[in-house]
């Protein structure tokens, strides 16, 4: 079973079958699938799952913490499994491609106090941005 149908199962999420192929798609590392991507590899399983079923999981899924909405230069909404895992990103410039990166080191504490303007940090969001080989290339 993968990750994020555990994490699912643990939560007492109700696994119906339409549910159940959208957790199944968009389960892996490195995975940041557009909703439209989502429907259609979920629709490769389950041919009868619709377009709109797919918007309302994955909308149940961000609201559960389960899946992080990405948003970069104004492309689709991208959609990350791997919430529980903390992590950044790499975008091409070129492509939108994404992966997840694990610096080391805490990302909060690059911040010194004095330009946290009292605020209390939850959290932060890196994103590196460039070219991917592929897009380097051409």
């Amino acid at each position: 079973m993968s990750d994020l149908l555990e994490r699912l199962r643990a939560r007492g999420w109700r696994l119906t079958s339409q549910r159940r192929v959208v957790a199944e798609v968009l389960d892996g590392d490195h995975v940041h699938l557009t909703a439209d991507e989502v429907h259609a590899r979920a629709a490769g399983r389950l041919p009868e799952i619709s377009r709109a079923t797919v918007y309302n999981a994955l909308g149940e899924l961000v609201a559960l913490g389960e899946v992080v909405e990405v948003t970069t230069d104004g492309r689709a909404k991208r959609y990350d499994p791997n919430a529980h895992r903390p992590h950044q990103h790499l975008v091409c410039s070129g492509c939108g491609l994404i992966r997840d990166v694990h610096p080391t080191g805490d990302p909060l504490a690059g911040l010194p106090d004095t330009d946290r303007f009292g605020f209390t940090l939850s959290g932060v969001e890196v994103t590196y941005r460039g070219l991917c080989p592929e897009c380097a290339r051409a």
